[in-house]
């Protein structure tokens, strides 16, 4: 008997009684010891079959690539005549698999990298998989900055050819950087240097949570990056990272890291001129550029001015554009900066698709395209569309695609994938409020109603004190240039007799049309008209203000409103807005022949500026004035149009419609209540932030405020004679602004927007009505 032995395997070569190393002629070939392995497995895998001449070299290497396939533990050829037999033990299978320890990484995400390694449940068992995946996992640790993790595997037989596979994690401490040092720094102290990195060596004492002392490669390396960028935008154009050293203490908790830089020379702007072919006049192109001649060098503005140039050529359909600024040594110190122009051939766009809209129709999303199908394809009007699409309020993410048509380089596709969010409610509730009793509603508010991008409101209310009934329509594409058309419809009837929150009540009635005409794409004018009837109804606590009024005025008035406003909506977004601003102006008339004429003025503006790439942080500031009077005449401003202030949407911390100068009792009233002002004076200051442990930040809204504001009188109401003085005092004091400070959230929830605030009044006195938690439902903040 002859035996050699063929790497992992043995290869044996046996005769009857004597050996055999001469070639010879295969009759058949027999496989033993398969347990759960099928011979048709063996045989696809073994390169020899019957009929076959084969000698010992041959065989051996049939052997060896039968044994690379992992099946098996030891693999034995022996013969007997012209049979040879293959004599195989299978390796067992794995039937358990135990992962214990792992925090860092999920235990189903940790599966499926073993998955992908060939290690799961029901799969052969590889000793050498085991291996190679200790090493890779201990890599992903250190990459983590962990050093001192461990992972250790075992096998335990559970029965014969069965295993159990336990894998045990100990993934460590992140290691903590305990010294950075730059080496070869010249035109900048290390003290500078170190406020470039995200990861610091000398973490705050006070604020230290906030500092990253922990080590990652990954969040090394985008330090350094961010450290080549800080010089490259100061004219260091030759700047180098020469090497970076990590070492470890030997107890692998504290990490030192030495980085040698090769400043360079530092370098100004010389010459800038264009090269390749240029489709826009050369005046334009300089035009658009954020670099100046004599200037120091900044890769960043050249990198804008590239962008510039790209994003104006893709405005005239050359979508493909290469732009690409490349500096070139003058002499000395001066570098030139040539922009390689490469416009590419002007593309078209083929066909515009829309995708993830289940509910909204295509022809919503298609009215609000700039870009049209067969026009040259513009990067601007590609971006701008989308922008439309966004500020419909109707998608919580919108996001644009463009494709090459195969075999035509010429054209291109675009889609626009779409996430659908709540664009109204609809509700049906019962409720309790101490001043109002049971109230019972039912209300339909949609911006999207059944996907044709027509808002539609209805309502209904009832309670102990109140009435009320709305319907409103508005259709924005009345027209396909864009004309609007809305109409409204409603009835309130208040009583208030034995509420505690006003000692007044009005029943009214009225409907109304509006129209709105889009003047670019961002701004537009509205028109409307409406009538209304309205009765005030006095009691024995009513304010002498308002008993006054009445005994003056009457009790009714019939009134023909006319409205117009200018809106300019540059937001990002129609709901929860992170970018863009926001300007309303509004005038509404009670014309001649009312019975109560007046004019009312009022100007809002928001404006948001983001703080980061992904708008995660961002400020918004908002303000609002307003200013109504009485059209001629010497009559009072009718009571019941006053701005109010106060709540949600105002000063946050005070009760809703509150701030304002206090009435004067009368009869039983033992309480100062206000008529709000004809003049308002509001405003906000907000941070907004992430919203701790929520993935889908687009839905879910924080920020710390500042509101202020309050209502003025240009002239105070006068009063019943028997009652006593009045206590209003007239006109405008900033002093007595009215101020908080808190926290809000708003939520995009399946009925609507859910808004909640926790607010502390700065500067209430004696008498403001405050609330610190304050919510509303169908409102942002």
């Amino acid at each position: 008997m002859k035996i050699k032995t063929i790497g992992l395997a043995a290869l044996l070569l046996a005769g009857a009684a004597t050996a055999q190393a001469e070639p010879f002629d295969v009759a058949d070939i027999r496989v033993e010891g398969l347990q759960r392995i099928s011979p048709a497995s063996v045989f696809n895998a073994f390169p020899v079959s019957a009929r076959d001449r084969v000698d010992e070299r041959e065989l051996a290497e049939a052997a060896r690539e039968l044994f690379a396939t992992g099946l098996f533990e030891d693999i034995r050829l022996a013969r007997e005549g012209d049979v040879l037999i293959i004599q195989v033990v299978e390796r067992p299978t794995i039937t358990r698999l135990n992962i214990t320890g792992n925090q860092q990484l999920e235990g189903e995400q940790l599966r499926q990298g073993l998955r992908e390694a060939g290690l799961e449940e029901g799969q052969v068992l590889e000793l050498s998989t085991l291996e190679e995946i200790e090493r890779e996992l201990e890599g992903v640790y250190q990459s983590q900055g962990r050093y001192s993790a461990s992972i250790d595997t075992s096998v335990r037989e559970i029965d014969e050819g069965r295993v159990q596979v336990d894998i045990d994690i100990n993934e460590g401490a992140v290691a903590k950087i305990r010294q950075i040092n730059i080496v070869g720094n010249r035109a900048f102290d290390d003290e500078t240097l170190r406020e470039v990195f995200e990861l610091n060596d000398r973490p705050g004492r006070i604020f230290g949570w906030f500092s990253r002392d922990e080590y990652s490669r990954e969040a090394l390396a985008g330090d350094l990056e961010r450290l080549r960028t800080f010089y490259l935008d100061r004219g260091y154009v030759n700047f180098n990272v020469e090497s970076t050293q990590v070492s470890i203490s030997p107890d692998k908790s504290e990490i030192f890291i030495t980085i040698n830089v090769d400043e360079g020379t530092e370098y100004r702007l010389g010459e800038v001129r264009f090269v390749g072919d240029l489709p826009i006049a050369e005046r334009e192109a300089r035009e658009l550029l954020e670099v100046t001649p004599g200037e120091t060098f900044s890769r960043s503005d050249v990198t804008a001015s590239a962008e510039a140039l790209r994003s104006r050529l893709g405005a005239d359909g050359f979508a493909f554009a290469s732009v690409d600024g490349i500096p070139e040594p003058a002499g000395g110190d001066t570098v030139d900066l040539v922009f390689r122009v490469d416009p590419g051939q002007r593309a078209y766009v083929r066909r515009i698709e829309f995708v993830g809209n289940t509910t909204t129709m295509d022809e919503v999303l298609r009215r609000e395209m700039t870009q049209m199908e067969g026009a040259p394809a513009s990067t601007e009007a590609i971006r701008q569309s989308q922008q439309r699409l966004e500020r419909l309020g109707f998608f919580s993410q919108v996001e644009v695609e463009t494709q090459p048509v195969a075999g035509a380089p010429d054209q291109l596709d675009v889609t626009y994938r779409v996430e659908e969010q709540p664009s109204g409610s609809i509700s049906a509730s019962i409720g309790f409020s101490q001043s109002a009793g049971v109230i019972y509603g039912v209300g339909l508010s949609q911006s999207n109603f059944l996907g044709t991008g027509n808002r539609v409101n209805i309502g209904a209310q009832r309670s102990d004190t109140f009435t009320s009934l709305n319907f409103g329509f508005t259709d924005p594409y009345w027209t396909m240039d864009g004309i609007s058309r809305g109409y409204n419809l409603y009835y309130r009837e208040s009583d208030y007799e034995d509420s505690d929150i006003s000692t007044y009540s009005t029943d009214a009635y009225g409907a109304g049309i509006n129209f709105g005409y889009p003047i670019n794409e961002i701004t537009r004018l509205n028109f409307g008209t409406a009538v209304e009837d309205l009765s005030v109804k006095t009691y024995n606590d009513t304010a002498s203000e308002i008993k006054r009024y009445v005994e003056d005025q009457g009790g009714d008035a019939q009134s023909l409103k006319l409205t117009a406003s200018w809106t300019r909506n540059n937001l990002n977004r129609g709901i929860m807005p992170t970018a863009g601003s926001y300007q309303r102006l509004s005038l509404e008339t009670a014309v001649p022949g009312s019975d109560a004429e007046y004019a009312k003025l009022r100007a809002q503006a928001r404006q948001l500026f983001p703080l980061d790439d992904n708008h995660d942080w961002a400020l918004k500031f908002a303000g609002e004035v307003g200013y109504a009077d009485t059209l001629g005449g010497s009559d009072p401003y009718p009571f019941y149009e006053n701005f109010y202030a106060g709540g949600l949407g105002s000063v946050r911390g005070f009760t809703g419609n509150t701030l304002g100068q206090p009435t004067t009792s009368s009869g039983n009233s033992t309480r100062d209540r206000t008529l709000g002002g004809n003049i308002l004076v509001q405003g906000s200051a907000e941070l907004l932030f992430p919203t701790p442990f929520v993935e889908d930040q687009r839905s879910v809204q924080t920020a710390l405020f500042l509101d202020g504001g309050n209502t003025f009188l240009t002239d105070c109401y006068p009063v019943l004679d028997e009652d006593a003085p009045s206590n209003c005092s007239s006109g405008v004091d900033f002093g007595d602004l009215r101020y908080s400070v808190g926290l809000g959230l708003s939520w995009l929830t399946p009925v609507g927007p859910l808004t909640f605030s926790v607010a502390e009044p700065l500067n209430d006195e004696s008498g403001d009505d405050t609330q610190f938690f304050q919510f509303s439902l169908g409102q942002t903040f």
